[in-house]
């Protein structure tokens, strides 16, 4: 507005005078200066008195805003550029805000109300400052808490992608919307909805960190739920629909009916086994599904999808009986078992003692793997049931079959430790024939308290069959067997009234044990260990024994000390002397002739104690021939 002037005069003289003139006519008379008004030189003249002046200047003011400096105020876009938006704010002017910070809402036009913030309201080239931005973030958490108090529906410029979700622009503070608050079906490119501006719902405000999080989700879910209620309304048992595969998991397919969604477990895809539902379906895929079950209450609807199908043990082979061969491929292993699966959903189980006819206690793993194309023998059939059992091991013969051909009693063979027991050794002679070698068929000589200071597993032993029971599949075994038994040799050395050399080896309550020449022990109970000179024999004493009780059966030896010092009648020693020689010569000489006939017969066994035995009763045989001599 151009400055009014009420001092200028209405007529004003030249600002120069003109040169003198060489006309005749006479000079016009000079202007003091004291008479022009030197402010009026340049302005227009103007009509107006010093008090209209003033009156109209207090009107123009009126019509203009107060406007201060970082306040908030509210205007109209008035004019928009292909950069900025001119926005009037009832100023003397108008100011200008970057479309920039405008594109969280790519429907705003002239003639809308705007809130900015005023920067400046004049800068250096006389412009007034306007932000939008600044005038959002000022209000902005005020509007996030009253979107969250009043379920009040916002809208927002999705800005970018982040780990999880998307990060969001809301009345100028960036807000979070995760992956799974997006919509109600899994969204599986995020980037589709980067700068697209969306309504949301704030679901969450965390003051302390300033942190808010959306959902678009929830409006979605608002809409659809009237759709389910009506849709579960309308849902019946056995109901035949169309649905599309919205998500796949390891468990199962859940599938859309449109608006409700409904949940097919891995069982229910189909008869045959599958390792993952991508087998059977993809997604996005249209199928046809048949409702198992629903709840009202939770929403839930079990849907089924072999159902649609016949159960394949309904198109099994009416001919197909117990005894049967039939191929199929192993789809399942455990521990106890293998099923087999004949055709898809008809299968049958392979129990691990129907895999081997051997009955060591071994795995399904140990025979077959998953994949393996087996033939198998049906044992059971139950269609009512839909269960079957198969064998593999009676596809080869029995070996108990021909076990009393095999393995006669009295035949000897060769066996594999397996096992041990507190009573015995189980050996294994062939794939499925086991036998049992009690702890006192292991040794004739040696007293053993377990089987293991006998023998270890994995070693090969040599029996002899003792017994056999078909019927039981049972046979007793023994090893001491393939030798003679010793005992028959000792029997006729250490006779009642005989008297050897012994060495007491250890002391117990009842008296102390003997070793006796040729490894046998024998015991001396205590009123037997009784000394000449009256004292008790101790533990490490090599002294002389008289036997004076032989049990063969048993394996049982007495002897006494004391008996070979009690008092004689004179002369009684020296007949008694001469006849113990004389019967200790023959009974030498037979025992030598039976340990020849032992050696002879013998071929595995304590063959160096008979050997020794052989040899010391040789030398005894010489020794008592030079005294006959003599």
């Amino acid at each position: 507005m151009s400055e009014i002037n009420q001092d200028t005069p209405e007529t004003t003289a030249p600002a120069v005078a003109t040169e003198t003139s060489k006309s005749t006519k006479p000079p016009v008379a000079a202007i003091s200066s004291l008479d022009f008004d030197w402010d009026s030189v340049g302005k227009k003249s103007s009509n107006y008195s010093k008090s209209e002046r003033e009156r109209m200047e207090s009107l123009y003011e009126k019509s203009l805003n107060s406007v201060a400096e970082h306040e908030v105020v509210e205007g109209v876009i008035v004019a928009m550029t292909s950069k900025d938006a001119v926005v009037n704010i009832g100023y003397k002017s108008d100011g200008i805000v970057p479309l920039s910070e405008l594109r969280y809402d790519p429907e705003i036009k002239i003639g809308d109300k705007l809130e900015v913030y005023v920067e400046s309201k004049e800068d250096k080239n006389g412009q007034l400052l306007l932000s939008h931005k600044k005038a959002r973030s000022l209000k902005s958490w005020d509007r996030v808490n009253a979107a969250l108090e009043n379920d009040e529906i916002i809208k927002g410029y999705v800005k970018c992608r982040t780990k999880g979700g998307l990060i969001v622009d809301v009345f100028g503070i960036e807000a979070f919307l995760p992956g799974s608050q997006i919509d109600v079906k899994p969204i599986r490119d995020y980037d589709i909805y980067v700068g697209k501006s969306m309504e949301f719902k704030v679901v969450k405000i965390n003051k302390e960190f300033k942190n808010v999080v959306v959902s678009h989700k929830a409006l979605i879910e608002e809409e659809l739920e009237a759709q389910k209620a009506e849709i579960i309304s309308k849902l019946e048992k056995g109901q035949v629909l169309e649905g599309t595969v919205k998500n796949i998991t390891s468990y199962g397919v859940f599938v859309d009916l449109g608006g409700v969604d409904g949940l097919i477990h891995i069982t229910d895809l189909s008869w045959g086994r599958i390792n993952h539902p991508e087998e059977i379906v993809k997604l996005d895929e249209k199928i046809q599904v048949v409702i198992l079950d629903f709840d009202e209450g939770k929403k839930r609807i079990a849907l089924g999808l072999k159902q649609l199908t016949s159960h394949p043990w309904d198109k099994v082979d009416a001919s197909l009986n117990v005894g049967d061969k039939v191929k199929g491929k192993v789809v399942v292993l455990a521990d106890y078992g293998a099923f087999v699966e004949i055709e898809p959903g008809f299968e049958g189980l392979v129990h691990v003692s129907e895999m081997s006819w051997s009955q060591h206690l071994r795995s399904a793993q140990d025979f077959l793997k998953v994949g393996d194309e087996i033939e198998c023998v049906i044992l059971s059939l139950d269609r009512e049931e839909r269960k079957m059992s198969l064998g593999i091991k009676q596809l080869m013969p029995d070996p108990w079959a021909d076990i009393e051909t095999k393995y006669p009693v009295n035949s000897k063979h060769t066996a594999k430790v397996r096992n041990f027991t507190n009573f015995g050794v189980f050996v294994e002679l062939e794939e499925g024939v086991d036998g049992l070698i009690h702890i006192s068929d292991l040794s004739w000589s040696k007293k053993i308290k377990h089987p293991s200071e006998f023998t270890k597993i994995g070693e090969d032993i040599e029996v002899v069959v003792l017994d056999t029971d078909k019927e039981n599949r049972r046979l007793s075994l023994g090893h001491k067997q393939l030798e003679e038994n010793p005992w028959d040799v000792f029997e006729t050395i250490f006779t009642e009234g005989s008297v050897h050399q012994g060495t007491i080896t250890s002391m117990n309550e009842k008296g102390g044990v003997v070793s006796l020449p040729y490894g046998v022990e024998g015991f001396a109970p205590n009123k037997h260990l009784a000394k000449a000179d009256g004292t008790v024999a101790k533990a490490e004493e090599t002294l002389d024994f008289k036997v004076i009780e032989f049990a063969k059966d048993s394996k049982k030896i007495i002897v006494s000390h004391a008996r070979t010092h009690e008092e004689e009648k004179p002369g009684s020693r020296d007949v008694r002397e001469s006849d113990s020689k004389e019967n200790r010569a023959d009974d030498t000489k037979k025992a030598v002739r039976k340990v020849k006939d032992n050696l002879e017969k013998s071929t595995l066994g304590d063959l160096d104690v008979l050997a020794n035995l052989k040899s010391d009763l040789e030398q005894s045989e010489k020794a008592a021939a030079k005294k006959s001599k003599e």
